[in-house]
This record gives C-alpha cells, structure tokens and sequence, in this order.
C-alpha cells in the first residue's frame, strides 16, 4: 500500500504519449518524471503522478476494451484565479469542455487532454482572484 507521504497516482491511457506530455507540462505545471515513449511517461505536479500510457504500454494493453474509454472521472487541479487560468488556456488556443460554473464549494471548468481525459480547475469559495483583490 502506497504511504501516506509518497505521492498519489492516476494513470489516464492516451493514443499519443508525446503528446500527453506536451499538453501537460506546457499548459498545466507538470514535470516530466520517467519517460519511456512511446509506450509510457509520467509527469508530476505536486502530490500528483499522472501516469500516462500509450496503446503499447502493459497498463492500457490490461484495460478491458469496455473500460478504455474516457470517462466522467477527472483529476482536480486547484487554481489560485480561475479567471486568468481560462484567458492564459485560450490564448493558448486550448477548447474547454463545459463553461465555468459557481456552487457552494468554488467554481470550476473542465478542459480535456489530447485523448480526451478530462482536466477540472477549480478555484475554492472565498479564494479572492488577482484581479477582484486588485480592485
């Protein structure tokens, strides 16, 4: 069993490593950890290992073919401003899959990778944005 002070794993399978990769040390603060493309990457951030496996890695090659589909689980990625997040992804011409919503706990948006695995950044309630705390 995994200690509670090592790192938390999620493993997104992916048609494109590089790609992968790409998309989240570019656009998300990921760093590369171990790096065996094409089959296989991971990229870190935080507490996070992201465990990225192409079509020839053995974690896709286990997955049934009924549950090798992106799905409605997401990892969950806290912002510091919400707001400028969304303006810095589209300037960087990335799509978002929802629009921003507001509920009691913050707001969030989602946005996918290259394979479609779905990213949530969310901005906790009462977390005041850079540009709301400059006014």
């Amino acid at each position: 069993m995994t200690a509670p002070d090592q790192r938390a794993s999620v493993r997104y399978l992916v048609d494109d490593v590089q790609a992968a990769v790409d998309f989240y040390t570019t656009h998300l603060g990921f760093t590369v950890h171990t790096n065996a493309i094409p089959a296989f990457a991971d990229v870190v951030r935080g507490p996070l290992r992201l465990l990225l496996s192409g079509p020839a890695s053995s974690g896709a090659r286990a997955t049934p073919a009924d549950a090798a589909t992106p799905g409605r689980n997401r990892i969950h990625l806290i912002v510091d401003d919400i707001d400028a997040e969304i303006d810095r992804l589209r300037t960087a011409g990335l799509p978002f899959q929802s629009d921003l919503i507001a509920g009691p706990g913050g707001r969030q948006i989602l946005l996918a990778d290259p394979a479609g695995n779905l990213i949530e950044l969310f901005q906790p309630a009462g977390q005041a944005t850079t540009a709301a705390a400059t006014r």
